[in-house]
């Protein structure tokens, strides 16, 4: 008798041991991949709208184009656009542990704001890639986002016909 509860708890601590596996397996699907509304870029309030558009920036080792830096009040943000190819450069100036961010301002077009946030921290440059039209008025701004509801930013400069 002895033999057959020594086997019969072996195989119980056997299926037990494969479910909690099989459990683990299930939550770590679930909870490690993100889902689609995760995976969005909607860090600030304004990425809800139409006429905005918000990305994160992709890590590269550094900039193209006309540069501006914002001040220590607005995160010594650095932000560079390459006109050719409409793209937005933003480094991280200050270690406050907030996200750089720039902001670029189009005249005309469905999309008139576009976000391009530095998720990669103090030091590190990010490229964000837009199409805006050429024509009208662009304005540049940059900063950090405190939270959802909430930014500092910097107006730096304007162009046009560029």
């Amino acid at each position: 008798m002895t033999n057959s509860s020594n086997r019969l708890r072996r195989k119980l601590n056997r299926t037990a041991l494969h479910l909690t596996a099989l459990l683990a397996a299930v939550l770590a699907a679930v909870f490690a991949v993100p889902s689609a509304a995760m995976a969005e870029a909607n860090y600030f309030q304004d990425c809800e709208l139409e006429r905005v558009a918000c990305v994160y920036g992709t890590k590269v080792a550094g900039p193209i184009g006309e540069c501006m830096t914002a001040n220590a009040a607005h995160g010594s943000t650095q932000v560079c656009i390459q006109y050719d190819g409409d793209y937005v450069y933003v480094r991280d100036g200050d270690k406050d542990g907030y996200g750089a961010t720039a902001l670029v301002y189009t005249e005309f077009g469905s999309i008139n704001h576009r976000w391009c946030a530095n998720a990669e921290g103090y030091g590190t440059w990010v490229r964000c890639n837009f199409d805006w039209r050429e024509d009208g008025d662009h304005a540049v701004a940059g900063g950090y986002l405190i939270q959802y509801y909430e930014e500092v930013m910097m107006q730096l400069w304007w162009w046009s016909g560029k």
